[in-house]
């Protein structure tokens, strides 16, 4: 199972490289702006930047440390986006898989995962990594979708999402990603859920060419029953989904082996 999730992912982000590098969801500056602010990165500290597709956040950390090693499972990706951040000196990229990463224990200062781990096939393995590499007080800031803790609105978000991109595995619930931390000596230092706007026409033609295909994820919004509808803020005009709104978590935790 876990094998063709990952053959999946990498089917996916090959075909639309390009697309994650330019996608304004993926650049979004105040993101990027803010992880800087809860991170404080400094000249001293090392790194890790997991499954950094476009690599937004490997060259924001880029300007603050003194080295950042940007990772991903997709090759083709990472290639397009090293040639794409050419100028920037300080940032090493390896082609790794988040749930078995090529690290030796305690080797960052600092880990971050942007907008990721719902691809990943097992959340545990990806914890257990993140904690393994960081060093001791070590900080991971995780951005991500999440799903509602409302198990209905859970089904309905997880499914349209894999109706959309085969690659999405599963998003958690914020519940479920404090067990995780708990579970890996990882205490929470900071944390906010938010409402992220999503364009529809943009989100849905990023990853499926086929226009039965947009038009069917289309018509699941249209007929979502209504508390889906009022808690995804599915906005129509003219008979037509323009937008919607989807639940994104920010986090930092840090280590503590003892």
């Amino acid at each position: 199972m876990s094998d063709e999730v990952k053959r999946h992912v990498k089917e996916v982000f090959s075909k639309n490289k390009q697309a994650y590098v330019d996608s304004t969801t993926h650049k979004k500056q105040s993101d990027l702006d803010g992880m800087i602010e809860w991170l404080k990165p400094g000249p001293s500290h090392k790194a890790l930047d997991i499954a950094t597709g476009g690599g937004h956040v490997a060259k924001a950390l880029s300007s603050h440390c003194g080295t950042v090693f940007a990772t991903d499972l997709t090759k083709d990706m990472l290639q397009n986006t090293a040639r794409h951040l050419n100028s920037q000196q300080n940032i090493e990229y390896v082609v790794a898989d988040a749930e078995q990463l090529p690290f030796l224990d305690e080797s960052f200062d600092l880990v971050t995962c942007r907008i990721a781990p719902h691809h990943f096939p097992s959340p545990h393995d990806f914890i257990e990594e993140v904690a393994r590499v960081l060093k001791d007080q070590g900080r991971f800031l995780m951005i991500d979708n999440v799903a509602p803790e409302d198990d209905e609105l859970d089904e309905f978000y997880n499914h349209f999402e894999k109706m959309r991109d085969y690659s999405h595995v599963r998003a958690l619930k914020v519940s479920e990603w404090e067990k995780l931390f708990r579970t890996h000596q990882l205490s929470v230092k900071k944390h906010l859920t938010r409402k992220k706007a999503m364009p529809f026409s943009d989100w849905v033609c990023r990853t499926l060419e086929d226009e039965a295909d947009q038009k069917a994820v289309e018509e699941l919004f249209k007929q979502a029953p209504t508390g889906a509808k009022s808690h995804f803020c599915i906005q129509e005009e003219n008979s037509r989904v323009q937008s919607f709104t989807i639940d994104e978590y920010m986090v930092v935790v840090e280590k503590h082996s003892s």
